[in-house]
């Protein structure tokens, strides 16, 4: 007897047990619970105990950069290659994620601008400028002497780093959530809930105790990711509101005061809630049209009227350096001596602010547009999904550094700049640059350029906000989408503010950073045993087709589905 004829039909239930009627009517609450727990008392401990915290938050920074650095560069690296290995597996490829036959819901378009949307958004406006900029200036090829900073010999170098940090390693990690979470609930009829992607390695247990604590640490995850994201925006919507007049709200240093972050936040998180309340078809659609047209107009300005053909230039001569380089630095991991100030001890330094704090950051993210991903992706091939959310996204940001970066580098080497873009800081660096480009020229122009870049990171930041509150709310739920109840939108509402506002002003953008490298550690092996469990549910799958055994809930005699996918099916 062959083994593809013991073969049984794959796992299609998950009993997460949810609470009927009362105020958690519909949640998991050994997910919602803790979860809640935890991110109070991060809220509690920063606000309250700022020097404390922030003390401890930097010890243990130091351990995981000494310690963790190489897992968090390696685990990335591993993403990639498992995106690599389903997009070339002829069998894996042409798998459906959903029903056999189903097609996609959205059309190519709009799969590619959702997804572009999701993944970035806020940080396009403002490391579009900085990244590349700050690369400029330092990198590991400057620190070894290899390259002169802020000079045309360190261009190249500059892009082949900005581009690592927002290609390919980045989207790998957002594809393999996605893929995982699409997978198991479209197929298979699992709750489109993190725990789910793990059923191959854990099967039942995943209904108790370990499951809980997987949705859990994904919940930590996922509000500390977005925080990093609204952190970066805030301190930029403050320097943008002082740009178009709004006095007040920085302080001596040139950074956003204790006030302009409260300010900031209430407008934010109070926009981003009443747009939670409205659900999807009302607040969020809108929103999303509003990015879209002012994000076209603004990359248009940097293509037209920027650096054109160095703009061109860096996109093709940085995508081909960054491939070629892309092995060796996707393993790379560099060890320090020590000996602070060394050679050694500053690529270690370097590696731990800018690679390390990616990763970590889009491991962290990765649940909240992983979810967003899989929602949108019903009905393609797996082949389709990787590709589709491996590169085209990519090359947008590619596009993005290449034209909007590419400006303000070429203002600073040939067009008089003189460091007034560079010394910026860094989520003023956008506005230092259109200012100098238009001021010139009109400033009425310029300050209507500054209010149009305040209201488009104005909508980024509310639906990055508000999607996030609603994926929580998903996620607490045991993967439905129903219970919309409103104290728990305002409970996460007001809670992403506060540990925003906490971590800001116990330590500034810093202190965000460091609570989401440690947040994101945990998550970290959850993604790698997703990888791991999607893989061996692939292969098991092609090995079922061969052997004419049912792999999707819909074939499986007896299989309802118990997540959202049964839903969805039914429609």
């Amino acid at each position: 007897m062959s083994d593809e004829s013991k073969l049984s039909p794959p796992m299609t239930e998950l009993d997460i047990n949810t609470t009927t009627g009362g105020f958690y009517n519909g949640f998991a609450t050994s997910v919602a619970v803790p979860a809640k727990i935890i991110i109070s008392i991060i809220v509690v401990w920063a606000i309250f105990w700022p020097v404390q915290s922030g003390l401890v938050l930097n010890s243990m920074n130091a351990v995981i950069l000494d310690v963790f650095a190489s897992w968090y560069i390696w685990v990335v690296a591993f993403f990639v290659i498992v995106c690599l290995i389903l997009a070339l597996w002829p069998a894996a490829g042409r798998l459906n994620l959903g029903l056999e036959g189903e097609k996609p819901e959205f059309s190519n378009f709009s799969w590619f601008s959702m997804m572009f949307g999701a993944g970035i958004g806020v940080g396009m406006l403002t490391w579009a400028v900085a990244e590349p900029v700050s690369h400029f200036g330092s990198n590991p090829q400057t620190i070894m002497g290899l390259a002169t900073a802020k000079t045309e010999d360190n261009i190249r170098n500059a892009y082949q780093w900005s581009f690592l940090h927002w290609g390919f390693s980045a989207w790998a990690c957002y594809a393999i959530c996605g893929l995982s979470l699409a997978f198991f609930s479209y197929r298979r009829g699992l709750p489109l809930t993190i725990r789910s992607g793990l059923t191959p390695l854990f099967g039942n247990a995943l209904a108790g105790i370990l499951g809980h604590v997987i949705d859990v640490v994904a919940v930590v995850a996922t509000i500390l990711g977005v925080a990093q994201t609204l952190g970066f925006g805030v301190d930029q919507f403050v320097a943008g509101l002082s740009r178009i007049g709004i006095g007040g709200l920085m302080d001596a240093e040139g950074g956003a005061s204790t006030a302009g972050i409260i300010i900031a936040l209430l407008v934010i998180m109070g926009l981003s809630t009443l747009s939670a309340l409205s659900g999807v078809g009302k607040g969020i659609k809108w929103l999303s049209n509003i990015n879209m047209v002012l994000s076209i107009i603004l990359l248009g300005f940097f293509i037209i009227f920027g650096a054109t053909w160095f703009g061109f230039n860096a996109m093709f001569v940085g995508l081909w350096d960054y491939i070629i380089a892309l092995p060796g630095m996707s393993f790379n991991v560099f060890k320090s001596d020590g000996v602070e100030g060394s050679e050694a001890f500053l690529l270690a330094q370097w590696q731990g602010w800018w690679p390390v704090f990616y990763w970590a950051w889009w491991i962290a993210f990765a649940p909240f547009v992983g979810l967003f991903l899989a929602r949108i992706s019903r009905g393609r091939t797996i082949r389709e999904f990787v590709l589709g959310a491996l590169i085209v996204p990519a090359l947008m940001c590619f596009v993005w550094f290449a034209w909007a970066g590419g400006t303000a580098i070429d203002l600073e080497l040939n067009g008089g700049a003189g460091g007034v873009i560079y010394d910026a800081a860094n989520g003023d660096k956008i506005f230092a640059m259109t200012e100098f480009m238009l001021s010139p020229i009109s400033q009425v122009l310029s300050y209507g350029m500054a209010l149009l870049i305040v209201v488009l990171l104005l909508t980024f930041l509310v639906t990055s906000a508000d999607s996030a509150v609603l994926i929580v709310n998903t996620i607490n739920a045991a993967g439905d989408e129903g219970p919309k109840s409103r104290p728990h939108i305002l409970f996460w509402g007001v809670a992403l503010a506060l540990v925003v506002a906490g971590l800001l002003i116990s330590g500034g953008t810093s202190a965000i950073q460091t609570a989401m490298v440690i947040g994101a550690l945990p998550f970290s092996v959850v993604m790698a045993l997703m990888a791991v469990a999607l893989l061996k549910a692939i292969y098991n799958d092609t090995r079922r087709e061969k052997a004419g055994v049912a792999t999707t809930f819909d074939n499986i005699e007896g299989a309802t589905g118990n997540g959202i996918a049964s839903g969805l099916a039914a429609e």
